[in-house]
């Protein structure tokens, strides 16, 4: 007699976390930096990013860590930011980030207390003053969408 289903667990299925692309990105990035969509591949953000925002991975399949920058042309790890998920992303140096904060991107797709005008990209889950001398990571969970700070 033939088994009439080829899987022991069938559903219901549930969204894989994170969700994440991967995409040539013609310059070099760190994670934790935002990234946006340039045609078929990434692109660094820039200042106040407007458009869909990923965040970029670690480049586990190479097993580079946090620090590690992906080199320009490299095939880039992008994850989707999701309401429900944190990420760790990051703060350039002589940042200093309140616990609520609203981010946003400066020019290198690092994340920055957002001013007047500019669009909330995440929210800060941890005070951070970053005095270390260099670019840190930060906890930070996705911003509703259209906040813009008043």
């Amino acid at each position: 007699m033939m088994a009439r289903f080829n899987k022991i667990f069938v559903g219901p299925v549930q969204e894989v976390l994170p969700q994440v692309q991967e995409r040539i990105c013609a310059t070099a990035v760190l994670p934790g930096t935002a990234l946006i969509e340039s045609g078929a591949n990434f692109a660094q953000a820039g200042a106040s990013a407007a458009t869909k925002v990923y965040i970029a991975q670690d480049n586990y399949l190479t097993m580079k860590g946090v620090d590690d920058a992906y080199d320009a042309n490299d095939r880039v790890i992008g994850m989707e930011p999701l309401d429900e998920l944190l990420f760790a992303v990051r703060v350039p140096t002589g940042t200093n980030v309140a616990s609520g904060a609203n981010l946003t991107t400066d020019a290198n797709g690092k994340f920055v207390v957002a001013t007047t005008g500019q669009r909330v990209i995440m929210i800060a889950e941890e005070a951070y003053n970053n005095t270390s001398g260099s670019d840190q990571l930060v906890l930070a969970r996705k911003a509703q969408p259209g906040i813009v700070v008043a």
